[in-house]
């Protein structure tokens, strides 16, 4: 049967019926809110690459995190600058580094908020590399050691979730044990298991000062044009012990996004990184889009794809734009 008997647009009359038939439904609890913390106080620094977003010193993250609980947003993520870097990353896993100070801050102000770390070297590597490096080259085994005591240092400050970037072989694993060695047992694991390669990150180096000093990321980050490969990532980091995976960027990767949660019966999250954000905000600015409507489009395309976690810097936004 077709036309006349079916008439699709039955269904699009007016905004009560198509909402009632909307086979996608976005939630504030579908978000994880990014945020920068900063050495210092008093630090609220535009991030000018990414209109919205600034580097925060502890006593304003605290802040932030608050407003963040009150929209009902359930978690946040936080990436660290240090004052000082060198080529051990030693502040990454300092008692005393920025991340480790505002999870025990965040944590005492507001406990319902979940914290989640993300843990990289990235930020306190002098070089501005994920790892370890010798003559040139980033050395995977040793860098696990150190992963791992980051990780730690989170998870005895108070973190309720440590998410490892760095793609690193056997990352996962190393985190796990060394989680478990000390009775952090109960303490997830997101990794950032399909991370590719993306020119999506410019922006988020500027917001996390980390950009490589010398070469680039492609030895360790995966090659945008693999979609078979991904499959392989996520069960490797599976089996190691990933309570939840990631894809990354997610916009140019819906695929990849609907291979995993397909594929496994794990939460997928998936991170609308920097790249993705900054050129909305670009061209909502020049008049070119509504910013408001391409946000949630975006935002729907990665829930319709299979994610179930969203990690974007526009979850405020869009909570706000939900509650309209």
């Amino acid at each position: 049967m077709s036309y006349p008997i079916h008439r699709p647009r039955r269904l699009r009359l007016n905004k009560i019926i198509r909402n009632m038939v909307r086979e996608t439904h976005l939630a504030s609890e579908d978000f994880i809110y990014p945020m920068f913390v900063t050495f210092g106080k008093g630090v609220r620094k535009k991030i000018s690459s990414m209109p919205g977003c600034f580097q925060l010193s502890v006593d304003e993250i605290v802040k932030e995190a608050q407003e963040v609980y009150k929209l009902g947003i359930p978690a946040v993520i936080l990436f660290g600058i240090p004052e000082h870097k060198d080529e051990k990353g030693s502040e990454a896993y300092s008692d005393k580094g920025v991340v480790q100070k505002a999870i025990r801050a965040i944590k005492d102000k507001c406990p319902d908020l979940a914290v989640i770390t993300d843990v990289c070297l990235c930020e306190y590597m002098s070089h501005g590399h994920c790892g370890v490096i010798k003559n040139g080259k980033i050395l995977n085994d040793p860098t696990l050691e150190l992963l791992a005591k980051e990780a730690l240092s989170h998870a005895k400050a108070g973190a309720d979730i440590v998410a490892p970037s760095d793609m690193m072989d056997g990352r996962v694993a190393a985190i796990r044990d060394i989680l478990d060695a000390n009775s952090f047992e109960d303490i997830p694991i997101m990794s950032y298991a399909a991370k590719y390669a993306s020119a999506f990150y410019s922006p988020f180096r500027e917001a996390a000062e980390a950009t490589p000093q010398f070469g680039d990321r492609r030895s360790y980050q995966m090659d945008p044009a693999n979609r078979r490969e991904a499959i392989k990532e996520v069960a490797l980091d599976i089996e190691e012990g990933a309570d939840i995976v990631m894809v990354k960027p997610a916009m140019c990767y819906l695929d990849i996004i609907s291979d995993v949660k397909n594929t496994f019966d794990v939460p997928v999250a998936a991170y609308n990184v920097s790249g993705e954000y900054s050129m909305v905000k670009a061209a909502a600015k020049l008049g070119w889009i509504d910013e408001k409507r391409i946000m949630m489009e975006l935002l729907n395309s990665l829930k319709r794809a299979g994610a179930d976690l969203i990690l974007t810097y526009f979850a405020v936004d869009a909570v706000k734009e939900l509650r309209k």
